[in-house]
């Protein structure tokens, strides 16, 4: 054994440091490009649902230009699941969304595993922030779940108006869902017209 390690010491001291350094940048590069893939996927492949935005606490200057968005899906009522074991302390759900009448996607249900739906129902993917029992976590009677739709980088300058709107019920997010339920934004709408759209890349 210490002599494989000895061997591998040496081959890795026998490269370049500039092969190195170049693989390095290689490397970083491709996750790049299978970060943008992904995003570009659920944009162009997702279904699009309609949510509500909810008012949100001021946001952080620290991050920059952006809005951040909580929905009326945020927070639901944990159903079947209240009481049974979550696993962890931020468990997957899986939230089964049905168009209302006014045509916003509504939460019907929430699963620890994913289930069959029908059009024009469609599954989300989130993540509870976190569990009840300190021991053995369990699924509170309440949950508070993230998308990965909870903020949005707008120019700069015109992060407040839409805080405004937001905080008024007037901003609303499209969002494409994957069949595996995950999602990114797709568009803003302000006063259901169309205020931002994003790009694939």
């Amino acid at each position: 054994m210490t002599e494989l390690i000895a061997s591998v010491t040496r081959f890795w001291q026998r490269i370049p440091k500039a092969v190195l350094f170049g693989a390095a940048i290689l490397i970083q590069c491709v996750l790049l490009v299978l970060m943008v893939a992904d995003r570009m996927q659920i944009l162009r492949d997702g279904r699009e649902v309609t949510l509500q935005t909810q008012p949100v606490d001021p946001r952080d200057l620290l991050r920059g230009d952006y809005v951040v968005l909580r929905y009326d899906i945020s927070q639901l009522p944990a159903g079947r699941l209240t009481g049974k074991p979550s696993g962890t302390r931020n468990p997957l759900v899986f939230v089964k969304l049905a168009p209302g009448a006014n045509g916003l996607y509504e939460a019907v249900s929430v699963h620890a595993e994913p289930i069959a739906v029908t059009a024009p129902e469609i599954l989300i993917r989130g993540r509870v922030l976190y569990s009840c029992g300190s021991t053995s976590p369990i699924f509170c009677d309440k949950l508070t779940i993230k998308y990965g739709l909870e903020s949005y980088f707008v120019p700069e300058g015109e992060g407040r108006t839409l805080e405004q709107a937001r905080n008024q019920q007037k901003l609303r997010v499209v969002a494409a869902v994957l069949p595996s339920g995950r999602a990114a934004v797709k568009r803003l709408l302000l006063d259901g017209e169309p205020v931002y759209e994003e790009p694939w890349y």
